[in-house]
Parts: structure tokens; C-alpha cells; sequence
């Protein structure tokens, strides 16, 4: 027995160190003795306790495992602590954008029209606007730059949004700079660093007249409210090269108001005030022309010989034809005063609608040139097409047809009688005030048509057109629009000091006719012209006998002693 436990204790010892005991399970444990334990599922097994090679194994890892981390903080601390300090410092970066200043609008004599106003606290300056009346149609407006609720701009842009503002915005803009802003924790500026500078957008000279624009919006305004008209529209071009003196739509908007848009109030009563003040009258409306379109139709006669124009007709106050639904019963077309025997140019003087009727149409042994020449020669002077003003919103008019009228009525046929009423430039005719300052300035300056232009001494716009006809045929009408002056409907404009060619008109309005537009047009000085004008004043009432002839002579009289450069 002692034997045996010799054995045990120095197996024991030999393979278990420091152990000083055995214990009497380890004693009886032999193979014979083993009860019947799933060994797979651990059962019967002797608990052993972890060595101290494990022990060292899990140091080991510790320490790899801290060699890592203290390598990689040593990375992001020493070595490329720099680059990612300032990276940290770009997340308090913020890129602004560095406004540029918008060009300023001059007139011709370098009179600020609409300029940059400072705007303290603001990141670009506001726009000013010469506050006379008579300039917002020709000036515009502009839309500022927007910004979200968190103070970033999503429109970096002045926006133009009508007049010289929007046709030429590319050229005012300028091009926006760029800078950096440093901020800390609680946004707060630090400092600023400027990455590009902006380029300022580029001044503009207009070729309009403030002083001359004022006072023409001045009259218009006057003898609408005082006659009654819905509204007018004036328009000053020079003869030699078509540059824009004076451009005016009565009533206007407030375009310092629309570009402001802080005040809902205001700009909702803009919206939505009476006369329509957006519609700018002088390129965009489209008028029913009445006897100013003569002139233009007289060139055709002369050019088409179907008379002499020293041959005279007898004006008795109407003419009379079968009508075409009931040969039994007459058409009547009426002149609106009789004239006795008159001539071609005192035809104009006078503006005989008998005359015109007769030579246009044809009557009693007379030939006219019908309808398809009436259209032919007033659409050599421009009429039925854009003038190619530099501003947007132009309207190209209508000239009556029998094709036109086949199309807007129902295929319905060409009368005589609608020739007659295109002769005296009524029924399907409309035009602009801006084609009508055209077409009269070639008979101021020899047979050219000027392309209008907003732009002092813009070289695109002075080439100009000749237009194929006579000049002793420019002549004939030239006299006889100066024989209205000094003698015809249009002597309102005989004065001393300022001799003026011109040519009137009354438009009739509606079934009724009881509303008018009442038209002029012509040029000045006769002898040596340098200005052509076009005025019109708009649904006024068919009794009044003060209109577009009254205005201008305001303006001519003022400009005598104002601006006499003009006008001597």
C-alpha cells in the first residue's frame, strides 16, 4: 500500500507542481472505475485550472492590441495632427458671396436714371429710381437676390424683370466675387478672406431725354384726367439714326415699389390698379390707327398713278354705294365734314375721307388701288411687323386682308366697303405708336427706316432701310402734311419759332363710336428735320375736341424755351 501511494505522489509531483496533497477522488479515478458519463457533453470531466500559458497568451494581446491604438494616436496626433487641424478649422469656413454692384442707368445727358443705394446691414446694395414720373416702362425693375430661412442665398442673382433693367440685365449684372468667412462655435465672424473679386456690372447711356420724358408724362397725365381719356401714350425718335428721345405710357407702375416688394400692400394695389399701367402703350398697344395711316396709302396712290395728284375730287360729305345684301337699298360712308374740291395734298390737309375712299377704293369713274396694294405699300413703312426695339414686349400690329378676313370671320368675303374703311385706316387695322414714329420719320428723312433703339449711339441700330418709292413722291405727302399744319386739322401745332409737319387721326371705337383715339404724328423742323413724334390718347370721348394734338403742343412749346436744341 504505501507503495501505491509512493507511485501516486510522485506522479503527482512530476506533473502537477506545487500541489501538496491528493485527493481521494484522483486516488480511486482508473479506467475500471469510470461511471458511464457522456464525455462529449463534458460530463465527468476533472476541472482543471487555466495555465499560465493562456495567462501570457492574453498579455500578449493586451499589449499588440495597445501598440495598435497608441500607433494610431500617435498617426492622427503628431503626424498628421496638422492636416486635420485644419481640417477642423474649414468646418468653421463659410464661402459668401461678394455682390457686385449693378451698372447705373444714365440719360443722354448723364442724368442718373436709376442707381445703387446704400443698404446698411445688407449683403448688396438697393436700387434707386428717378422718382419723375414717365420712366418706369423704359427702365423696368429688377427682383433681388433670395435667401432661405437659414440666410443662404439660392439666388445669387439681380433679377431685371421689364425695360432697359431686363433687355439689357446681362450687361448690369456684372459677375458676383467670392470670399471666405470664419466663424466660431456660436457663428460669430473672426475673420474674412476674399477668393475672387466681383466685376461690377457696366453703365448705360440711354438716348432718351429725362427732362423731355417728364414733361411729356406731365401732359399726358394732365389731359387725361381733365378729358376724360383711359390713358396715352408718347413716343420721340430721332430722324437720322432712330434713337429714342422720349418714350411715355400713361398710366405707369411704380417701379420702385415692385422692386422693393416689402410692402404687400402696395405692390398688390399696383397689381391691381385701374388703366392698366403694365401695359406699356407705346410698343405694346395695339391701336385702330384712323386717319393717320393716310400719308401711307397716299404713297401708294402716288406710287400706283391711279391719279394725278394735282386732280381734284369733290368732297360733298359722303359717298354711296348698292348694298350687297339689298342692291335697292345704298351703303352710305360717311366724311366727317365737307370739303369741296380737294387735291391729294390738301386731301391730307384736311383729311377727306371722301378723297380717300374714292382713291383707295374706287368710285364713280375714279380707279383706286384696292385693297391688295393698300396692304403692299403700308407694309413697306413697317407696319404688320416689329421695329426690333431693344426692349421686350414689342407687338408687330395687324394690316386687313381678305385672307385676314377670311381667317377671324368665318371665311367670310372681302367687300368693297371694307376697303373703303381700310382707306381711311379703320376697320382691321392695328398698330403701335412705336411703328407709326417709324414709318413718318422717312418722310423727315428722304425714304429710311430706322431699327428704334432705348441706347445712346449703339452703331447695331443707325444702318437703316430705304424704302423703294419716289422722292418727288415723299415730297407731294411731305407738303401736305405741312398744309395741315398751317391750314388743316392739325393746326394746333402752328407756332412761332418751331415749323412741324404732321398728320391727325380719329379713331373711332365700338359699334356706338361714342369713344375716340385721338392720334398725331409728324416731325420737326420742317425744313430741317431732326425729331419725329407720335402721340396718342386713348379712349376718350367722341365729343371732345382736346386730345393727342393738345399735348404735344404743350411739349413743343416747353421744349422751345427748355431745350431748344431739339426743336431750332
Amino acid at each position: 500500500m504505501m507503495s501505491l501511494f509512493r507511485i501516486f505522489r510522485r506522479f503527482y509531483r512530476s506533473s502537477d507542481r506545487g500541489r501538496n496533497e491528493i485527493y481521494p477522488d484522483e486516488i480511486f479515478l482508473d479506467a475500471r472505475n469510470l461511471p458511464d458519463f457522456d464525455t462529449h457533453q463534458f460530463e465527468g470531466r476533472i476541472e482543471r485550472p487555466i495555465s499560465k500559458t493562456v495567462f501570457k497568451l492574453t498579455a500578449l494581446v493586451f499589449i499588440l492590441v495597445g501598440i495598435i491604438f497608441g500607433t494610431k494616436l500617435w498617426m492622427l496626433q503628431v503626424k498628421m495632427g496638422e492636416a486635420y487641424e485644419i481640417r477642423s478649422q474649414n468646418n468653421n469656413l463659410r464661402h459668401t458671396t461678394i455682390f457686385a454692384e449693378r451698372g447705373i442707368i444714365y440719360d443722354r445727358n448723364q442724368t442718373p436714371l436709376a442707381w445703387n443705394e446704400l443698404n446698411p446691414g445688407g449683403d448688396f446694395s438697393l436700387r434707386g429710381y428717378i422718382p419723375d414720373g414717365g420712366f418706369s416702362h423704359v427702365l423696368g425693375y429688377v427682383k433681388y437676390p433670395s435667401k432661405d430661412r437659414s440666410g443662404i442665398y439660392y439666388e445669387e442673382q439681380f433679377i431685371g424683370k421689364d425695360g432697359v433693367e431686363s433687355y439689357y440685365n446681362d450687361l448690369l449684372s456684372g459677375i458676383n466675387g467670392l470670399k471666405i468667412t470664419e466663424t466660431d462655435a456660436l457663428g460669430n465672424v473672426q475673420s474674412e478672406s476674399v477668393l475672387t473679386l466681383p466685376k461690377d456690372g457696366e453703365n448705360i447711356t440711354l438716348s432718351i431725354d429725362a427732362e423731355v420724358t417728364a414733361k411729356l408724362f406731365e401732359a399726358m397725365k394732365k389731359f387725361s384726367r381733365e378729358r376724360g381719356f383711359l390713358g396715352g401714350a408718347g413716343v420721340i425718335m430721332d430722324v437720322h439714326n432712330g434713337e429714342i428721345l422720349a418714350l411715355v405710357s400713361y398710366p405707369e407702375y411704380n417701379n420702385k415699389v415692385l422692386t422693393d416688394g416689402s410692402d404687400k400692400e402696395a405692390v398688390s394695389r399696383e397689381l391691381n390698379a385701374p388703366g392698366t399701367p403694365f401695359l406699356d402703350r407705346v410698343i405694346s398697344g395695339q391701336y385702330i390707327p384712323g386717319s393717320i395711316m393716310k400719308p401711307f396709302i397716299a404713297m401708294g396712290v402716288l406710287g400706283e398713278g391711279v391719279i394725278d395728284p394735282m386732280k381734284k375730287i369733290q368732297s360733298v360729305g359722303q359717298i354711296s354705294i348698292p348694298n350687297p345684301y339689298n342692291p335697292e337699298m345704298k351703303t352710305i360712308f360717311r366724311d366727317w365734314k365737307i370739303h369741296g374740291w380737294v387735291d391729294l395734298r390738301h386731301a391730307l390737309s384736311v383729311s377727306s375721307d371722301e378723297y380717300f375712299y374714292t382713291v383707295g377704293g374706287g368710285y364713280d369713274g375714279q380707279k383706286g388701288i384696292g385693297i391688295t396694294n393698300i396692304e403692299k405699300y403700308v407694309r413697306m413703312f413697317g407696319f404688320g411687323e416689329l421695329t426690333g426695339i431693344d426692349l421686350f414686349g414689342e407687338k408687330g400690329g395687324v394690316i386687313p386682308s381678305p385672307a385676314w378676313k377670311a381667317e377671324n370671320f368665318d371665311g367670310d368675303d372681302w367687300r368693297l366697303g371694307d376697303t373703303y374703311n381700310s382707306s381711311i385706316g379703320q376697320y382691321g387695322f392695328q398698330v403701335t405708336p412705336l411703328q407709326a414714329v417709324r414709318a413718318v420719320a422717312s418722310f423727315a428723312n428722304g425714304g429710311k427706316l430706322f431699327t428704334p433703339t432705348i441706347i445712346k449711339s449703339n452703331t447695331k441700330y443707325n444702318e437703316g432701310e430705304r424704302i423703294p418709292l419716289s422722292s418727288t413722291h415723299f415730297d407731294i405727302v411731305r407738303d401736305g402734311m405741312r398744309l395741315a399744319v398751317t391750314e388743316g386739322t392739325a393746326r394746333g401745332l402752328s407756332m412761332p419759332g418751331i415749323s412741324v409737319a404732321a398728320k391727325t387721326g380719329t379713331a373711332e371705337l365700338g359699334a356706338s363710336k361714342e369713344l375716340v383715339n385721338s392720334l398725331v404724328m409728324g416731325y420737326f423742323p420742317f425744313e430741317n428735320p431732326k425729331y419725329t413724334f407720335t402721340i396718342l390718347m386713348e379712349r376718350g370721348p367722341y365729343a371732345n375736341q382736346i386730345g393727342a394734338t393738345a399735348v404735344m403742343r404743350e411739349l413743343l412749346e416747353w421744349m422751345y424755351i427748355n431745350t431748344p436744341e431739339y426743336v431750332r
